[in-house]
């Protein structure tokens, strides 16, 4: 798929439902919600960034990812639950690779709703938006070394562990192990129809 349709694709992001789910775009009105999660140490341990510090910063960095929605080069959605319509993370493509049909999927979920198959109901969603709507051929997930909880979404996803990447991350100072898991589109198709 040419950069192009994907710009049009995601300046208009699609919503996506699930059996109880809802993934949409991001809005400022979400700052609470996503303050709520963002501003937890443990939440952000194994991730990039830091904790969301003021309620402030999670409402300017929100307008930021709106701005970038207007352009279609962000790839991420709210995680919100059906029924209430509580942000509670976010899940989407941290990268995509064009010309060799691949990209790379990011969660983070508010540990409120750890252990409930959030993260793995909403990463399937984008795997399968990923294979159907962008039709990419392979998608990954990368985690830091000792967040078992992330390597046991990608293993419920169908996902193929493959290896680690020593140092592979200066993170907030320190050189972090990544590992790796990823699945092929025929992969994804064959687990879909058992």
């Amino acid at each position: 798929m040419k950069r192009e349709a994907v710009c049009q694709i995601f300046s208009h992001m699609p919503a996506i439902r699930t059996e109880r789910l809802l993934l949409r775009p991001m809005h400022v009105t979400d700052a609470m919600d996503m303050f709520e999660y963002a501003s937890r140490e443990e939440v952000t341990t194994f991730l990039l960034w830091s904790p969301h510090r003021t309620i402030s910063y999670t409402r300017d960095y929100l307008r930021y990812i709106e701005d970038r929605y207007a352009l279609g080069d962000f790839y991420d959605w709210a995680i919100t639950l059906a029924d209430s319509g509580k942000m509670i993370g976010t899940c989407g493509f941290t990268r995509l690779d064009l010309p060799h049909n691949s990209g790379e999927i990011g969660y983070v979920l508010s540990p409120d709703f750890h252990n409930l198959g959030y993260a793995t109901e909403a990463a399937s969603a984008v795997l399968k938006f990923g294979f159907e709507e962008l039709c990419l051929n392979r998608l990954e997930a990368r985690f830091m070394q000792g967040n078992d909880a992330s390597l046991r979404v990608m293993e419920k996803l169908g996902m193929t562990f493959e290896g680690f990447h020593r140092d592979a991350m200066l993170v907030k100072g320190s050189y972090r192990t990544i590992g790796v898991a990823a699945i092929l589109k025929d992969e994804f198709n064959a687990k879909k129809n058992v």
